[in-house]
């Protein structure tokens, strides 16, 4: 796999900000205000979400295909979703790794439009290599088993809807401060620190009991 020096530096600073966060027992998570929350969940959403349609809690994800991290979360939330029968996960595409970033969001816009988005996600965030380039992203798509012709096709015509997608997702992400990828808000608390499977099942739990 190959390891630009941004992505480095993103995954050091990510994993160190986990290692201080526990071991000064800093905040974990800080409130999202109402109207920002509000805003975030809002349809319309350029893709749809994972998980239940009955959910009492929501997790919000900003991610980028070619953040480690969010790579390494991924299978996290889709165990999450799999064992509680009460959630639901909205994926907003936040691509700040350049060209192949924005590409693959929206590659996986026009898979929702096709009712294949889980199919492209899956296949572009469970990708072993980086997605820096067009080529890259198409070369997994096929193997997946896309059409990237058509693909192509429906980004040419839904190239506008898909800029305003990403425009709001980025607005969205400068009222929250988020300084990069991952940005998790579960419930109405964003997350500061790194998460592991049971650190998201405690959060959840704090979540619903907020809401009673």
């Amino acid at each position: 796999m190959r390891s630009s020096p941004l992505r480095r530096t993103v995954l050091l600073g990510f994993l160190l900000m986990a290692t201080v966060g526990t071991a000064t027992q800093a905040q974990t998570t800080r409130e999202v205000p109402a109207a920002t929350l509000t805003a975030m969940v809002a349809e319309p959403l350029a893709t749809p979400p994972s998980g239940s349609r009955q959910s009492d809690v929501t997790i919000v994800e900003y991610f980028d295909y070619n953040c480690p991290i969010c790579r390494e979360i991924d299978p996290q939330l889709r165990k999450l979703v799999a064992t509680d029968p009460k959630v639901r996960i909205i994926h907003k595409d936040w691509p700040i790794f350049g060209e192949g970033s924005v590409y693959a969001a929206y590659c996986s816009f026009a898979a929702a439009h096709a009712g294949k988005y889980q199919q492209a996600h899956d296949a572009l965030i469970g990708s072993k290599d980086d997605l820096d380039s067009k080529d890259d992203v198409r070369k997994v798509l096929q193997a997946a088993g896309f059409d990237v012709k058509q693909i192509d096709a429906d980004i040419a015509r839904n190239k506008k809807e898909y800029e305003a997608a990403i425009a709001r997702n980025i607005r969205e992400t400068t009222a929250l401060h988020l300084a990069g990828t991952p940005g998790l808000v579960i419930g109405n608390q964003l997350v500061l620190t790194g998460v592991d499977y049971p650190h998201l099942v405690q959060l959840v739990a704090r979540a619903r009991k907020s809401y009673k």
